[in-house]
């Protein structure tokens, strides 16, 4: 087949968030023999990514694309009307057997190209987007209107009748079901983490130094009350406790890292600034406990969240609040502590973890470890993946 793959994020290196996601499913593509035609913001040294992965590169370059670019939201807004004539520029010179986007930004844009080119398309949600704008201020993200986009969000797979939808969790499958699409074309893949990447770490002894880690994109719904009142707990009960920041030093981790000061300046902290995707399990090695602070939203129980796959690979034991597609994959897993939404809760259980002599954690953690690399490695999660579209585009 010929694949026009959409994503409104750089193809690589990955930038954090899902975006990982994407070089795996272009992998298992290309292995199979698809051309792969990739859709996506300017990448550097494009021509050395596309002779790496063996892939055809459209880069947008209308402006700027990126987790961190200025004026980030209303880009996002135009971008899928833009991107949609790019691929109808390309399709004049490549006929296009199928279209797969990633997030929803690009699944607009697929959904207009459906119409217009009449090929099968295949939109895959690796998160509530909207879901995650329930945790904004009020003046970022009005009520009304919040509720208008969060409704057109779920429409998109109905509205465009996409041939097939790929969603990240079981939570937000269900969202999509009860608006109205067929349950049939719908299959959750979870997402995944790169066992290679992440080896597993053998902990017989506990540190001196407990050392708290929590990583990813650090946006507004990471990092909020629950995660500054859970610092602020354990460090009461702990007070040689260190948090571990690994990431990019967002606008939402600068308000969080000076809030913090202010309320625990004895804290311990942290602030690695960006790492790149390949390097983040060095921050984790000499972990004590991986920490899970989402405030709660309708899109925070929809995502499955790639922390913890990868804390638990890594032999972490995770404190999490209760998000709900994490609760119901990880039910029962001895390794996994849910609290409540509230920071002296999750503190709580970060604190249970540090007080539990480590060597009781050795064989559970080493099961878990196994489970997710066989259930969640990259490769089990992409043939999944493209098994159903390649199911699809045959019906």
């Amino acid at each position: 087949m010929r694949v026009a793959f959409l994503t409104h994020e750089p193809f690589y290196p990955p930038s954090g968030g899902g975006s990982a996601e994407a070089i795996y499913l272009v992998q298992e593509l290309v292995r199979r023999g698809h051309e792969t035609h990739i859709f996506c913001p300017l990448v550097k040294d494009m021509e050395a990514v596309q002779n790496k992965f063996h892939v055809t590169i459209h880069p947008f370059q209308t402006w700027e694309m990126g987790r961190y670019t200025k004026l980030r939201n209303p880009k996002y807004v135009l971008y899928p009307f833009f991107l949609a004539k790019e691929v109808e520029r390309a399709s004049r010179r490549t006929s296009f057997d199928v279209i797969l986007s990633q997030h929803a930004i690009s699944a607009v844009a697929a959904g207009l190209l459906k119409k217009r080119l009449k090929v099968p398309v295949f939109m895959n949600f690796l998160d509530y987007l909207t879901g995650f704008m329930e945790t904004w201020p009020a003046y970022m993200a009005p009520p009304p209107l919040l509720a208008l986009l969060k409704r057109y969000e779920l429409s998109l797979p109905s509205r465009y009748d996409a041939d097939g939808l790929l969603t990240v969790s079981d939570t937000l499958a269900d969202f999509f079901a009860d608006k109205g699409y067929p349950r049939e074309k719908i299959r959750p893949i979870y997402y995944g983490y790169d066992a290679a990447l992440f080896p597993y770490v053998e902990r017989r002894s506990a540190p001196e130094r407990p050392v708290i880690a929590m990583h990813g994109s650090f946006d507004q719904h990471h990092l909020g009350a629950v995660a500054r009142d859970a610092v602020k707990h354990v460090i009461q009960s702990v007070p040689n406790a260190t948090f571990r920041f690994v990431g990019h030093h967002t606008d939402a981790l600068k308000s969080f890292l000076g809030k913090l000061h202010g309320s625990v300046p004895a804290a311990n902290i942290q602030s690695t600034g960006f790492v790149p995707y390949d390097k983040v399990s060095v921050h984790l090695q000499d972990a004590t406990v991986g920490m899970v602070p989402y405030e709660e939203s309708v899109g925070t129980h929809c995502a499955f969240v790639a922390k913890i796959v990868e804390y638990l690979a890594s032999g972490l034991p995770v404190a999490s609040t209760p998000l709900n597609s994490a609760m119901r994959y990880f039910k029962g897993e001895p390794m996994v502590k849910f609290a409540e939404f509230n920071g002296a809760s999750l503190g709580a259980k970060i604190v249970e973890w540090l007080r539990q002599p480590v060597v009781e954690r050795v064989e559970p953690s080493q099961a878990i470890a196994a489970r997710v690399r066989q259930e969640l490695d990259w490769q089990a999660i992409s043939s999944r993946a493209v098994d159903f579209v390649e199911q699809g585009v045959r019906q």
